[in-house]
């Protein structure tokens, strides 16, 4: 019997969008995994600001420039104490995790030389892999890549024996935007860091459904975006390590991260302006400070668990229609579905449920190793939220069924 704690209609209020109907149908959302809907609150802090507050921060003296500054600081604090970071001007704000990881591979070409060895995943976004790629095209380094098994989890002994004395960085994802697998995190941190390596962990995928602690897993780099975990889209946050962001140079030139300019000489500003040039994303970062607080109002115990249950369900009743394949069906996992129905192309399925008002995701989720591994052109990808319904599941399970139906 299904159940939840939690109030699923008042929480699905918070959602305007939820209600609206699409092709005739109301409305069934399960593209979470690339962007979750933004609920009131957050919606409303961000027309509060530019009601109330607009003004550029860190560069006034008069009240509006000085209560801006107050706000934003205050969002970077809300996600220092989520994350559990050390100190605030830990919190980087970028524009997502894209930004993140390319601002970190950039500062590695300081410390990178010919031969040094790079780790990275076959599990990867491209915004894992790319940035990494053109950092070894610039500095000779070498890039390894830990396999996936055939089930789709890491290859953990293979990762063992690629650490070396060269190895300089090690970056994976925290779970898998394509699959939705949970990687061992843990372990990958501890063994690069028994060989001297830093580690960067991409957290755009775990960040909607659980809490990483980031002293705890004494990561070097974290990194998160809104747009994932109920905020707004342009608006990140890269958690750094104090002695690594000051090793780190900057990434961009301009207004905010300097101290001094002279033609002769420019000294850079201290943590965290250091790395947030220009006017930044004000609005953005009161955002993903509210959604940060809906989320943590609701529990991401509670988020977890309702999600987990859906996803069960689901893959209980998908795994009944003959011929339909799940890609990464194991157990330690968030709530995604990634899968094909044989002699079938993804985006025929994905282009019909979207007739019927499901939105699903389908191709290869910017992860085209991963597809390549598995030899297919992409799958349906279908990703659940704390908002999302057991009756919504039941009309997306009849979707699929009516949609082979139709293709077949």
């Amino acid at each position: 019997m299904y159940s939840t704690t939690l109030d699923i209609t008042q929480i699905r209020a918070d959602f305007p969008i939820l209600q609206r109907q699409v092709n005739g149908q109301p409305l069934v959302y399960l593209d979470n995994a690339a962007t979750s809907q933004t609920p009131l609150a957050v919606i409303d802090a961000i027309s509060d600001y530019y009601k109330h507050t607009n003004a550029n921060i860190h560069r006034g003296v008069h009240a509006l420039s000085q209560e801006a500054t107050d706000e934003f600081e205050a969002a970077r604090q809300k996600i220092q104490t989520h994350f559990n970071a050390a100190k605030a001007h830990e919190i980087i704000f970028t524009s997502g995790t894209t930004h993140s990881i390319n601002l970190v591979a950039n500062g590695f070409a300081s410390f990178l030389e010919k031969g040094d060895e790079l780790i990275v995943s076959e599990l990867e976004h491209h915004a894992n892999i790319v940035p990494w790629q053109m950092l070894c095209e610039r500095t000779g380094a070498q890039l390894k890549v830990i396999p996936i098994t055939e089930n789709g989890t890491l290859d953990m002994s293979v990762y063992a024996d690629l650490l070396g004395a060269r190895t300089k960085v090690v970056f994976v994802n925290h779970v898998s935007n394509a699959l939705g697998i949970i990687n061992p995190i843990e372990e990958i941190i501890e063994k690069a860091h028994a060989v001297g390596a830093a580690v960067l962990i991409d957290g755009a995928q775990a960040t909607p459904h659980m809490v990483p602690d980031v002293q705890a897993l004494d990561v070097e780099f974290y990194t998160t975006s809104a747009h994932k975990i109920c905020g707004p889209t342009g608006i990140g946050a890269l958690y750094g390590k104090e002695a690594w962001l000051r090793k780190l140079p900057p990434y961009q030139g301009g207004g905010e991260m300097i101290d001094q300019v002279t033609f002769e000489k420019t000294t850079y500003a201290d943590l965290p302006h250091k790395f947030e040039a220009g006017t930044p994303n004000i609005a953005g970062g009161v955002g993903f400070g509210a959604a940060i607080d809906y989320m943590n109002n609701i529990g991401f115990d509670a988020i977890a668990a309702h999600e987990n249950d859906l996803m069960r369900h689901a893959t209980k009743k998908l795994k009944k229609i003959e011929g339909l394949h799940i890609y990464g069906d194991v157990e330690n996992k968030v709530a995604v579905i990634s899968f094909n129905v044989e002699g079938l192309h993804p985006y025929d399925i994905g282009t019909l449920l979207d007739k019927m008002g499901i939105a699903v995701r389908t191709g290869h989720h910017c992860c085209q190793p991963i597809m390549d591994h598995f030899q297919i052109p992409g799958t349906v990808r279908a990703s659940f939220a704390f908002y999302n319904t057991h009756e919504e599941v039941e009309r997306f399970i009849a979707g699929v069924e009516k949609a082979v139906g139709m293709l077949r």
